[in-house]
């Protein structure tokens, strides 16, 4: 069975829901601690690959002081956007949830079911 990996922030109540679904159903994550060990720009393009996005910008959390500071906006390219968010990985939206190939957003946390069930 492919591991689990759970992108988390434990201050996020959304995270530690995505978490606790997770261990409720006998899987225990690795856990990063993305704020602490932010991603790089390589582990960025995977992850939003993995996650079907088009465009990095769907994975920023936008109401952020550091998202205007960035001057990002929806036509930033996707460079700037992942170079934002190695600087700033308070931008990354959470919790995401990777399964070998693939990954979702917990956001809400159920939506992990679909790595889970499928």
């Amino acid at each position: 069975m492919p591991s689990y990996v759970i992108y988390h922030n434990p201050r996020c109540s959304k995270s530690r829901q995505t978490l606790a679904l997770l261990e409720e159903r006998g899987i225990a994550p690795e856990i990063v601690l993305y704020l602490q060990t932010p991603p790089d720009a390589a582990t960025l393009r995977k992850l939003v690959s993995k996650l079907g996005l088009a465009h990095p910008h769907q994975l920023l959390r936008t109401g952020e002081a550091e998202y205007r500071e960035a001057g990002l906006s929806a036509d930033s390219s996707a460079d700037a956007v992942i170079q934002a968010m190695t600087s700033h990985p308070k931008l990354i939206e959470r919790p995401i949830v990777v399964k070998g190939d693939r990954a979702v957003l917990g956001r809400p946390p159920e939506n992990v079911l679909a790595l889970i069930d499928g």
